[in-house]
């Protein structure tokens, strides 16, 4: 099929970071949320797989539930065969070939479309379907199913004009190219439940740079993956460029994996689970036609650290918005602090007050700062790490739990006294936070047992008014994480503002929402053409 040329050099939109609503009471964007909320959650969603623009109903279903009601079922998904996972990489491997021949302008101006909708008319779809799914907040869900993956979809066509914009040195003689492809064979894309916005990212990336993908998302955030696959439909995004296939992770990344066309994995969970994606990888390197790519943000055993000299108030709400916005399941989110003595006192007075003061249920309360936990595993887990607190350190705040109607926890700070408890050292990914108070003197100390407490290096934070001190943390701690804060949670990282991922057990540190990450999904094509070709095999030193 021939298409007319377009010549001239294209510039996409500036990217510009999309402002966050307050959903203040009485405002239209909260009066036509909630209505959406009342909709959406009287609704039970069917969610089929789809390869190559095929929707397929296998009768083999799971549910998806209300985490803060979970006898309400919000939709049924099916679960994909091992036929129909080599079906779907089948249809990947098929439909590269067509859109990685597209300009690269076409593909972003799917991406921009996507953004644009969602700005618009899909904002409160897929705000409701993350405040019911994942039990998140108002704020929480702005921030991440509207925001961000707004953000990311802009910022990462910009990105790539970049990118693609990047060219070596020529000269009269000859002419220097970098022609960015995209990988040979698919991208296997598995996402987690905390954010909406990663399950559009994390399959979107290596599609904007031509390549096809197979998206695995998880199981408890299916409801606003699904929303999402629907949305980049809508934008123009052609059929068997991502295939949406829900089912068992084992499963299907045992195919996946192992498969000859695997060109990359983009990855976001646990490390346990990552680990054993790269220990698969490395035994079937002999099978693949390319070394796959492998990305991935994993764990976090988060820090907040606090100099003498920090002011108490703001450590105080760092710390409880660090530890427990989102309910704690952030891989960024605070989970072990340390503070001086001197400051103990009344951080910890201001930390027990605030947490008083904050109202826990229903999302669709929106006077609620904190929900339910995503599901009874995770519930079971926090509740297991609170009853041994209960004996073996000291409940400074929290420790409730009731699974009754939906799977709550309390917001729960522990004191300990040994720098090596469990809490301090285990990710928990729950709203727990763990301090260790330690002697004034002993401040250098502390920072060696920040650094080497925990094999994670994903996001950390330190609180001083002393600029020494701010030294001192930002080169003790300087491999300690991927995204550090000074004066600030050690969460919220914005798009285009702070490039997210950390080193050590937390991941491959890409940077999402950067030029960096952009680069790991194209294989670079270096051509030179010589004007003027040499006619005399002898060079001048033979002479």
């Amino acid at each position: 099929m021939s298409f007319a040329a377009f010549d001239g050099t294209r510039r996409v939109p500036p990217a510009v970071n999309e402002p966050v609503r307050s959903y203040a009471p009485g405002s239209p964007e909260r009066l036509s949320l909630q209505t959406r909320l009342e909709q959406m959650a009287a609704e039970e969603v069917e969610i089929p797989i789809v390869i190559g623009g095929r929707r397929i109903h296998t009768g083999n279903t799971g549910t998806v539930r209300m985490p803060c009601d979970h006898q309400h079922v919000l939709a049924t998904y099916h679960k994909a065969t091992p036929e129909l996972v080599h079906e779907a990489i089948a249809a990947a491997v098929a439909a590269r070939a067509e859109w990685a021949s597209w300009r690269w302008e076409e593909r972003a101006a799917v991406f921009l479309r996507a953004a644009e909708l969602l700005t618009t008319t899909w904002r409160n779809t897929l705000l409701a379907s993350t405040m019911l799914g994942q039990a998140k907040t108002v704020h929480q869900a702005e921030i991440d199913a509207t925001c961000e993956l707004i953000d990311f979809w802009r910022f990462n066509v910009q990105f790539a004009q970049e990118l693609y914009a990047e060219q070596p040195i020529s000269d009269h003689t000859m002419w220097n190219q970098l022609d960015y492809r995209p990988l040979e064979g698919f991208v296997y894309a598995v996402t987690p439940f905390n954010f909406t916005a990663i399950g559009g990212n994390l399959p979107g990336a290596p599609a904007l740079m031509g390549n096809a993908v197979l998206w695995k998302p998880s199981a408890t955030a299916l409801l606003s993956s699904w929303y999402t696959y629907l949305l980049l439909e809508e934008a123009g995004l052609p059929a068997g460029v991502i295939n949406f296939i829900p089912g068992d992770a084992s499963m299907i990344s045992d195919i996946a994996l192992t498969h000859r066309d695997l060109a990359g994995v983009h990855f976001t969970g646990s490390t346990g689970v990552f680990n054993s994606m790269w220990e698969t990888v490395g035994k079937n390197m002999g099978k693949y036609r390319s070394y796959p790519r492998i990305v991935g943000e994993t764990g976090g055993k988060d820090f907040i650290v606090a100099h003498p000299s920090a002011d108490p108030q703001a450590l105080a709400v760092g710390m409880v918005r660090g530890a427990f916005e989102y309910q704690g399941q952030k891989c960024s989110a605070a989970s072990r602090a340390y503070i001086p003595a001197s400051l103990w006192p009344t951080v910890k007075e201001r930390c027990i007050a605030m947490m008083g003061e904050m109202k826990q249920g229903d999302t669709r309360d929106f006077s609620n700062f904190v929900a339910a936990v995503i599901d009874e595993r995770a519930f079971n887990r926090l509740k297991v790490a609170i009853d041994e607190a209960k004996g073996n350190a000291t409940i400074v705040a929290g420790g409730y739990y009731d699974n009754s109607k939906g799977w709550f926890i309390q917001p729960t700070i522990v004191e300990t006294k040994d720098p090596n408890y469990r809490t301090l050292c285990e990710e928990l990914f729950g709203p727990l936070l763990t301090v260790y108070v330690y002697e004034d003197a002993q401040w250098l100390d502390t920072l060696k047992i920040v650094d080497g407490t925990s094999p994670y290096a994903l996001t950390g934070a330190v609180f001083s008014r002393d600029r020494q001190g701010v030294r001192e943390a930002m080169t003790h701690l300087r491999n300690a994480a991927g995204n550090f804060y000074v004066n600030d949670k050690p969460t919220g990282a914005v798009v285009g503002q702070q490039p997210f991922g950390g080193a050590r057990g937390s991941g491959t540190n890409d940077k999402a929402g950067s030029k960096s990450n952009l680069m790991r999904w194209v294989s670079t094509r270096t051509v030179k053409e010589t004007f003027s070709s040499p006619l005399d095999w002898k060079y001048p030193f033979l002479g």
